[in-house]
């Protein structure tokens, strides 16, 4: 029990001596050692590193989840160390509503069916996200966090108590200074009366401040030194961070290219529903009658000599009709064929078109070679 009373009591005079050290400084009234360069461009870097890698991760946090309320939700259930319920991205949520209006309008209609392939696209979109989100958390987020709660933690704790050794060291310089002071008195107030102080006395607080300040100073360097190599390995945390950061790139780069590539392909699949669109259009074209065809792009042939004017419409294939053999065709745009019968296309290819008696006037038969197919009209320019 004394000897806890006694330690409770050194603690408050300790951390008394250090209070009042540090308000003389702040009153200009104490004199404060300073670190060395060194020391002080560590502890800068140290600052700047922890105040960037706050910043940088959170508006990570931001770029993978914008919404702020399941930001929040998240990091709850994170301290709670429960797992967060699995719910749909904004993607996989149109994606969803897509294939269900798809399949409410008929997935054999060309609406329906094109509803069906965009909403399976914008799914796979919502996919690639979500593990793109999974990547960065663990690869970008996570060392980033661990840095916050880990390193950077222990190294303000060493640099409290380094602030702590300091003061405690300055005190022991102060009191020192002051035996020192009294001890000269002393010996002057002895000198010229018989009844001065007694100089031994202050001879005695004179080295007992001695050794108060070898010791405090011996404390202080070695704290010092422990604060250097921490801060020191801020290096290391930089080239970790900088390969962190390589996966974040390399996360993106895989999630960019995978959107990329399911766009394209749903690009291509909706290219062979032009056709069945200008006749559904037609269809329901106000002022029609029923059964008959109203061309939506009607182009006409460019007259001999001129340069080409466009997709080939429903006037062009009358034209192609009215004259007895074939004519090459430029291809407009990309096509890949549906089934067997029909002829794959490239844009910029040249082809030989003819007419087919009873075939669907949105095609014709297309030739290339050996090869041989129906082609959709809108995909076509005819050549002179």
């Amino acid at each position: 029990m004394d000897f806890n009373v006694k330690r409770l009591a050194a603690d408050a005079g300790t951390f008394l001596s250090r209070a009042v050290q540090f308000t003389e400084e702040k009153l200009g009234q104490a004199e404060k050692t300073e670190l060395d360069a060194h020391l002080e461009n560590l502890l800068t870097r140290a600052e700047c590193t922890k105040h960037w890698t706050e910043k940088i991760m959170k508006q990570t946090e931001v770029l993978l989840q914008p919404n702020p309320n399941v930001r929040i939700e998240e990091f709850l259930y994170e301290k709670l160390e429960k797992k967060a319920p699995t719910r749909l991205n904004n993607h996989e949520q149109l994606g969803q509503s897509m294939i269900e209006s798809g399949n409410e309008f008929g997935p054999g209609t060309a609406y329906g069916n094109a509803l069906i392939k965009c909403g399976e696209t914008q799914k796979q979109i919502g996919s690639a996200e979500r593990e793109f989100i999974q990547s960065s958390a663990i690869n970008f987020l996570t060392p980033f966090r661990n840095f916050l709660e880990g390193d950077f933690k222990t190294i303000s704790k060493e640099r409290k108590l380094l602030q702590n050794k300091r003061l405690d060291l300055d005190a022991a310089k102060a009191r020192l200074k002051k035996a020192r002071a009294a001890e000269a008195r002393a010996a002057q107030l002895n000198s010229s009366s018989p009844v001065g102080d007694n100089p031994m006395l202050w001879v005695e607080e004179v080295t007992k401040a001695e050794q108060e300040l070898r010791i405090t100073q011996s404390e202080f360097d070695r704290q010092a030194e422990i604060t250097r190599l921490l801060l020191e390995g801020i290096s290391s945390t930089h080239a970790h961070h900088l390969r962190c950061l390589n996966d974040l790139v390399e996360a993106q780069t895989t999630y960019y290219a995978q959107c990329y590539q399911y766009m394209v392909d749903l690009q291509k699949q909706l290219g062979s529903f032009p056709s069945t669109f200008s006749s559904n259009n037609n269809q329901s074209s106000s002022g029609s009658a029923p059964g008959v065809s109203v061309p939506t792009l009607p182009v006409s042939l460019p007259a001999p000599g001129l340069a080409p004017a466009g997709p080939l419409g429903s006037s062009g294939f009358m034209e192609l009709q009215a004259c007895s053999g074939s004519r090459r065709a430029r291809v407009l745009y990309d096509y890949d064929a549906a089934g067997s019968s029909e002829l794959s296309l490239l844009a910029d290819e040249v082809i030989t078109v003819s007419s087919v008696p009873g075939m669907d006037s949105d095609w014709l038969m297309g030739e290339r070679g050996n090869q041989k197919g129906k082609v959709p009209i809108t995909y076509l320019e005819l050549l002179n």
